[in-house]
């Protein structure tokens, strides 16, 4: 298997270089990744070259115009999907918002949608407002004890009268990978749709959602070495199904229909980087040049061997503990590198001990509220969460455990 070149994966992203982060461990990727250069230059090529309305009819508003639809188009092929199904917004919450008025118009009083009690609640909170409107909302809870999703409970909330079925791909606290595909078939055999927060999963790996048969799939280019938009996958039909939520007038265009806002049209741009950063790493790290979505899919893998392979030692470290609880399962196997603690004093004391020791991390409840009451923990005191991607080092991790050891 191609091993992930550390020295060249941290030579593209500025950050490690900067005077200001030296001798920090940045542990709160969950929260934000750090951009790549290639995001940070199509950025300040747009504000110098291009920050005008796009689409007119001269040289330098048809050049930002171009840049915007390659984007859209680069991204859409790296997820393997149409660039008719792709948009952006300012960020996953407004965009899981917009979602849920569009079904709000073609819902029946009645209709039933399954949240869950795991999820950021952004994809949730939204979706449990839909009640207002005599839509029946129902709860997949988790174990109290694991914080896992069980299929056989949701087997038992689907009917007749299902419409949508909301989940994570992973929780952003328990980091469990749920089974994207199979929670989607068993949706889809009752005739309901499903909606995926890819959130927590994005960054280790964009995946492949044809693949995944999921009809409407979400996450944050924050989250992926990008700008802050929200990026979500509508599939055609689903898309052609929901209500218009922009102005009347542009009903019609593709791109318009669920962005009621006027889009950030620099970062939409600047997102592109994240597929220059992509296609460099390929190139660096494979002889082959297949398309796009099979680089995606070699990329992905590529980058989760890596964290997997960071994760092993600490949660090996927190195993050996018996004054933490760790969140999630305790090997790198179908986990995100995620992880989360509860410890004694709560999150966010034992995060302001670990920046002590240069350790950026962050504790609380992680707009996961819901999922600690479910487990009952209290959401006041959260959790510590440690979170980071493939940019990672083994000697932050080595950092980590010695902070952990000095403060916990």
């Amino acid at each position: 298997m191609t091993r992930l070149d550390l020295d060249f994966i941290r030579a593209q992203f500025p950050a490690f270089e900067e005077p200001s982060l030296q001798n920090w461990s940045f542990f709160e990727n969950a929260g934000g990744s750090y951009a790549c250069t290639q995001v940070i230059e199509h950025l300040n090529r747009y504000y110098r070259q291009t920050k005008l309305q796009p689409y007119h009819p001269f040289p330098a508003s048809e050049r930002a115009g171009q840049e915007m639809d390659q984007a859209l188009s680069r991204l859409a092929s790296y997820l393997n999907v149409g660039e008719d199904e792709i948009d952006l917004g300012p960020s996953t919450s407004q965009n899981t918002y917009v979602l849920a008025q569009a079904f709000r118009a073609i819902l029946q009083p009645g209709d039933e949608i399954i949240v869950t009690n795991q999820d950021h609640e952004a994809n949730s909170g939204s979706w449990r407002r839909l009640s207002e409107s005599g839509i029946v909302i129902r709860e997949w809870q988790v174990d109290p004890q694991t914080g896992y999703l069980d299929l056989e409970v949701l087997d038992q909330l689907l009917g007749d009268k299902t419409r949508l079925v909301t989940f994570p791909h992973c929780s952003n606290i328990i980091a469990q990978v749920n089974p994207v595909a199979e929670i989607t078939r068993r949706a889809h055999a009752v005739g309901a749709r499903v909606v995926v927060d890819g959130v927590s999963y994005a960054g280790h790996g964009f995946p492949d959602v044809k693949a995944l048969e999921a009809d409407i799939y979400l996450f944050s280019l924050y989250k992926t070495f990008g700008p802050h938009q929200g990026l979500m996958v509508v599939r055609k039909e689903t898309r052609e199904a929901l209500a218009n939520q922009g102005h009347f007038f542009n009903a019609d265009l593709v791109h318009k229909r669920l962005t009621p806002a006027g889009p950030d049209h620099a970062q939409i741009a600047a997102s592109g980087g994240i597929i220059d950063y992509f296609d460099a790493v390929h190139t660096h790290h494979f002889k082959d040049q297949p398309d796009a979505a099979r680089r995606g899919h070699q990329i992905h893998d590529l980058f989760q061997a890596q964290e997997k392979a960071l994760m092993a030692p600490l949660l090996e470290y927190i195993r050996n503990r018996n004054d933490v609880r760790l969140l999630g399962p305790d090997t790198p196997t179908d986990r995100a590198p995620t992880i989360s603690m509860v410890v004694k004093g709560g999150g966010r004391a034992a995060a302001e001990k670990l920046a002590k020791h240069g350790i950026m991390a962050a504790g609380g409840h992680f707009y996961s509220f819901r999922l600690f009451e479910g487990m009952n923990l209290d959401p006041a005191a959260g959790a510590l969460r440690v979170s980071f991607v493939h940019y990672t080092s083994p000697d932050d991790i080595e950092k980590l455990i010695k902070a952990l050891d000095a403060t916990l």
